[in-house]
């Protein structure tokens, strides 16, 4: 009996097995594929995926085998630099291709103890009240108290969950791959940038080791999206939007993208649930899919550890539902717009044109770099402070930085009072009493975060605090004293 089992071994898999084991869940990540893949569908994490890194004392790996690359907002491909005063200590993009990033989330979980088993396929599951079942494609039969579907777009966890999907089908597809090529590099970079005037879907350029990274719309949307292009496919697209085909050969790799946009209806039933691509698919314009993944993981796992360990209170678990369904269904209205803007026909030119000037008003420009880098998103934690269900960005304290006291994914009482308690819940919560300049700006006291950043409580009064902890942490685990 495993305590959680996950279906999955990308980036949303790999960080939710991450986070669980840091609450000393037993976790066994199932991944279909013999190996890691080598397709990179993703080049890039933004701030606030760089932010949970931070987080859990990971950003330095990240770092390492990135490059940063400071404010620069592309929404629909319209370059504006970022606003002033951006509400995070990281306002940079880091590029990194998605198997490196693949790659040291599933060290990290490994580090931390996490079971990872390579082509092992999920066929089949039955859940029943103690727990679910799940059927391998070899017939092995494992036992979890709890699944979690981090199998893509195509999930099978979720059908096999009966969780409707309901979207749009995909109208248009993009080529994709990773290719050397012939022709100069002079030459490429000018044919690029005549084509990308009017085809904002189509590019070309260096990836790195000798090869090129492509991407060019489709003639059609194939029937088996499943299988890869071939050379000669992307070749034939190439020479239809560019008039050549850059001498494109010897592929490392080849694959396809829709704008099939697609949310779950709900991200739990019973002892199954989803995350990731499982549980939203979008076009990929402005690179958000991998980071909502992360960042769905991130909310989940906490919570999900609470309910293993039994310290969950009421609710807690579904709060995963009902705080990032919204998230993922605002992701898709932006991944839905941007769509509309690349296309090059009159009518979306003539938005785009407006779009760009609109941008260069610095609010309409902060609300936009807000959606894409996910900095702005607000949960619902109830009324008060401005500052309640926002992430609290990474703040300077007298003993260092706030990010560095959050690597073990517990509760944290940033107190600048020295006189609030949480004495009751020390085993889930920190209680740091130190100065920030920057808090006191704020004009709060103190705050209470939860484990995955994000505010649920800011004042001074140890009754309205001990009222708090509760809906977040549950029952104390002594009865605590209210402090004068």
């Amino acid at each position: 009996m495993f305590e959680v089992i996950i279906s999955g071994g990308g980036p949303s898999g790999m960080m939710l097995a991450g986070e669980l084991r840091l609450h000393g869940v037993e976790v066994l990540v199932l991944e279909k594929d013999p190996q890691p893949s080598a397709l990179v569908r993703s080049l890039g994490l933004h701030p606030r995926s760089l932010e949970i890194l931070d987080q859990r004392g990971l950003l330095e790996r990240f770092l390492a085998r990135g490059q940063q690359y400071p404010g620069g907002a592309r929404f629909a491909g319209i370059d504006k630099d970022w606003p002033a005063g951006l509400d995070t200590a990281h306002g940079y993009v880091l590029g990194i291709p998605q198997p490196v990033t693949d790659r040291l989330l599933a060290e990290r979980a490994a580090e931390l103890g996490a079971q990872i088993r390579y082509g092992a396929e999920l066929v089949g599951l039955a859940q029943d009240a103690d727990g679910v079942t799940v059927e391998l494609a070899d017939g092995a039969r494992l036992r979890g108290r709890w699944l979690v579907g981090c199998d893509g777009g195509r999930s099978r966890v979720r059908r096999l969950a009966g969780i409707g999907f309901p979207g749009e089908p995909a109208t248009t597809e993009w080529l994709l791959g990773e290719v050397e090529v012939t022709t100069p590099p002079q030459e490429l970079a000018a044919v690029v940038a005549e084509v990308r005037r009017t085809h904002r879907g189509f590019g070309i350029g260096p990836a790195g080791n000798g090869l090129h990274r492509a991407v060019v719309p489709a003639a059609t949307v194939a029937e088996d999206r499943t299988v890869a292009p071939t050379l000669e496919e992307l070749r034939v697209q190439l020479r239809a939007c560019a008039g050549t085909d850059f001498g494109a050969h010897s592929p490392a790799w080849l694959s396809r993208f829709t704008d099939a946009t697609r949310l779950a209806e709900r991200y739990r039933t019973g002892r199954v649930l989803i995350a990731g691509d499982a549980a939203h698919v979008h076009p990929p314009l402005g690179g958000q899919g991998l980071n909502l993944g992360i960042q769905d993981a991130f909310n989940l796992g906490w919570k999900l550890a609470a309910q293993v360990n039994g310290w969950a209170p009421e609710g807690l678990l579904e709060s995963y539902h009902t705080e990032r369904h919204p998230v993922a269904a605002e992701v898709l209205t932006t991944t839905r717009a941007q769509s509309e803007l690349i296309s090059p026909t009159p009518g979306p030119q003539a938005v785009r044109r407006l779009l760009r000037e609109l941008m260069d008003i610095e609010e309409v420009n902060r609300v936009l770099v807000e959606k894409i880098t996910a900095i702005g998103i607000r949960y619902d934690v109830g009324e008060g402070h401005e500052l309640l269900g926002r992430r609290l960005r990474d703040l300077c304290l007298g003993r260092g930085r706030l990010y560095e006291l959050m690597h073990q994914g517990r509760g944290l009482l940033l107190d600048r009072t020295g006189v609030l308690s949480v004495a009751g819940w020390a085993d889930r919560v920190d209680h740091v009493v130190d100065t920030s300049a920057e808090l006191e700006e704020m004009g709060v006291p103190a705050v209470l975060l939860r484990p995955d950043g994000h505010v649920v409580w800011a004042g001074d009064d140890q009754a309205g605090l001990c009222d708090h902890v509760p809906r977040w942490f549950g029952a104390p685990a002594t009865v605590p004293a209210l402090v004068a």
